[in-house]
């Protein structure tokens, strides 16, 4: 039997990186899989299809996830739409890097509200559904920034610690109800974003990875799966580095 069969996923920001490779696996283990986006709506189309073609329910919302009613009328919807929420995966983010001295208050408030606030919608608004079933698998995602910080991304590394520790508040407020809170902090992933890049940067980052490669978008799925499933059922309130020993 598949990890995920007759389960009922919501994932934030899927149409592309490692959002799409949670989608895509999720759909792979037997999980519906409802998605977020907020701007391609042809990839969202294309996504829809792909997964659907895989035998499982499938549907993209166009849908803020930082801002707060659009959120509750995201999760009511997808209720309507197919039954329940059982994991929900909050993977939406952007980021404005930029140094402190030069860092706009703008810039600053756009990446709380897209990464931090976000994830306050959305739990906010799936807790209903799931302290009903009286289950849940909440799955969120931080960064090795979280965790140790970097120069030049203040702001994406408050956004990102805030995620953990909201992460393990909610696990303690949620665990007698049998709904678990869980965070993931990628290290560096390369995407389509990085292949852009000048290519010796890039290698040198390998380089400095006790693994000496980077990330895919599937080894972050991977252990999105491994939450969302019942395999995880006795873990919670935790952040699981996933950075081939960056961050040790």
């Amino acid at each position: 039997m598949k990890l995920l069969q007759n389960k009922t996923a919501l994932v934030t920001g899927a149409t592309r990186g490692i959002g799409r490779g949670i989608a895509t696996l999720f759909a792979q283990q037997g999980a519906n899989v409802a998605f977020t986006y907020v701007s391609s709506e042809d990839k969202a189309k294309a996504l829809e299809a792909e997964l659907s073609a895989l035998g499982i329910k499938a549907k993209g919302y166009k849908s803020d996830a930082g801002d707060f009613k659009a959120a509750e009328e995201l999760v009511n919807t997808v209720v309507n739409d197919f039954g329940t929420v059982d994991v929900l995966v909050n993977n939406a983010g952007i980021t404005r890097d930029t140094l402190l001295m030069r860092m706009s208050e703008q810039q600053w408030d756009e990446v709380m509200q897209a990464n931090l606030k976000s994830v306050f919608n959305m739990v906010k608004a799936v807790q209903k559904p799931m302290l009903k079933a009286k289950k849940g698998s909440i799955i969120n995602m931080s960064s090795v920034v979280g965790v140790s910080g970097n120069a030049g991304q203040s702001n994406y590394s408050a956004s990102k610690a805030g995620i953990i520790g909201f992460t393990k508040s909610i696990a303690k407020e949620l665990g007698s109800r049998n709904i678990r809170s869980n965070a993931i902090a990628p290290g560096f992933i390369e995407t389509e974003m990085t292949g852009a890049l000048d290519e010796k940067v890039v290698q040198s980052w390998r380089d400095a990875i006790p693994l000496k490669r980077g990330g895919s978008p599937e080894d972050v799925a991977n252990v999105t799966l491994f939450l969302a499933s019942d395999l995880s059922a006795y873990v919670t309130g935790q952040c699981i580095n996933v950075c081939g020993g960056m961050q040790v």
